[in-house]
């Protein structure tokens, strides 16, 4: 893309604190944007710029690589009532989130290379920040016949999954991880047992019991993830837990990986930062899958990022309409959206001194962008120049109408929160700017 006449030729951003988690780089210093990669950067860059340059001060406040959050529940297609691609790029673009991958659960379900093809274009015609497409592993999501793995991958299907469902049939998911080995594939999974989660609306313990409600116990995840664990031995390929909940399971990603298997795991930001007890009088947008667990385990949960044991950070940014939402909580729809909010309710963990600033950002760049293939999640001389500029500490009121996202069942309505996203670039261009914020 040229530019226009008399644009500059680069971007300085001076007067920022770099944080890039690839390098554990924490210091006052600057960078430079040019063609839409990063040109320059470092301490010498701090309070100078080169020639010719446009200037932005940051003000002391952070640069670091744009968000890379692995899954992404959107609407489109069949379901844009609840979410487009375009709606949920500019909640991620708002969020500082610069890469995005969205799951198959659709209408239809993205499990032929033509639905694949058409994510592409819509993406690249509607949304402002990179998209990449996780196709089924299963056709229809139905767990009994497994799809065309290697013409998917082909076609750019960066993972392959079930969406919110388990594949109970054990030969169906053996299959599929031998199957995926031959292409180097991804297989992300929802580790839950259906026949012991079917019918449960949270998770099982006194709350549940006090509320009267259904409770699912904590087995129901560790049993599919015991299983899996034992097949990706058999197969060796390449597998990773979606999103753990509970201490238990994180012992089984422990040993899995003191074996050498190539399996990780990630987290959902509401495991990390919310537990059964918030759900109260029957909030129905704290109604997750998996369902907030008791303290001990969300401790756990951030124990485990903190240790690099839990590989990456979600949103698990799933939109649900009014009226799946305004029910009776063991009718309601489970989801709750979460990519406008995912930086900001992450640094409450860090405010709190419970998890360290670097470890939360590299489960949310670096390591995602790895576990993907990506070439994004640093900051280094030639990277994508895909950033976030953010301040940790400014405060601001979470009401339904500062959501860009097309549904608004956030479990942080009408909240505040302190930490803020004052700019976004992808590939060097700004999608995003906090209202106030200065240019130069």
């Amino acid at each position: 893309m040229s530019l226009p006449a008399g644009a500059p030729a680069a971007t300085a951003f001076i007067n920022a604190r770099l944080i890039d988690p690839e390098t554990n780089r924490d210091e006052p210093g600057g960078l430079v944007v040019k063609g839409g990669e990063i040109a320059d950067l470092g301490a010498h860059l701090r309070r100078n710029a080169p020639g010719g340059a446009e200037v932005v001060d940051c003000r002391g406040t952070i640069l670091a690589p744009g968000l890379i959050d692995c899954q992404v529940f959107t609407g489109e297609p069949g379901y844009e009532h609840r979410e487009t691609l375009k709606t949920a790029s500019h909640a991620a673009a708002a969020g500082g989130v610069t890469t995005m991958v969205v799951m198959p659960d659709t209408m239809p379900v993205i499990d032929q290379v033509a639905l694949v093809d058409f994510i592409q274009r819509r993406a690249r015609d509607n949304a402002i920040v990179h998209v990449h497409t996780m196709a089924a592993m299963t056709k229809g999501l139905a767990g009994e016949e497994m799809t065309e793995i290697g013409l998917l991958k082909r076609a750019g299907a960066i993972a392959f999954s079930n969406g919110k469902t388990s594949v109970a049939n054990t030969r169906v998911m053996r299959n599929v991880l031998n199957y995926s080995k031959d292409f180097g594939a991804l297989i992300v999974h929802h580790t839950e047992d259906p026949y012991l989660s079917d019918g449960t609306a949270m998770n099982s313990g006194e709350i549940a019991t006090r509320l009267g409600l259904t409770g699912v116990v904590k087995a129901a995840e560790t049993i599919v993830l015991e299983r899996d664990v034992r097949l990706v031995e058999i197969t060796g390929g390449r597998y990773h837990a979606a999103t753990v909940s509970c201490a238990e399971s994180l012992e089984v990603i422990r040993k899995a990986k003191s074996r050498k298997l190539p399996v990780t795991c990630g987290v959902s930001i509401n495991h990390l930062v919310l537990n059964e007890s918030d759900i109260g009088s029957y909030r129905t947008f704290f109604k997750v899958r998996p369902p907030l667990r008791r303290e001990e385990d969300r401790a756990a949960m951030v124990k485990g990022v903190a240790s690099g044991e839990i590989d990456v950070i979600v949103s698990s940014h799933d939109p649900q309409d009014a009226d799946v939402k305004r029910r009776p909580f063991a009718e309601a729809a489970d989801g709750a959206v979460g990519i406008e909010t995912l930086l900001a309710a992450g640094l409450k963990l860090v405010h709190s001194d419970q998890l360290s600033l670097m470890a939360f950002l590299r489960a949310l760049t670096i390591n995602p962008a790895k576990l993907l293939g990506l070439p994004a999640g640093r900051l280094a001389k030639g990277a994508p120049a895909d950033i976030v500029q953010f301040d940790p500490n400014e405060t601001w009121f979470l009401g339904k109408d500062c959501l860009r996202s097309r549904s608004k069942n956030t479990p942080f309505d009408e909240t505040t929160l302190q930490g803020r996203v004052l700019r976004t670039l992808v590939a060097g261009q700004t999608v995003y700017q906090s209202p106030g914020t200065q240019r130069t």
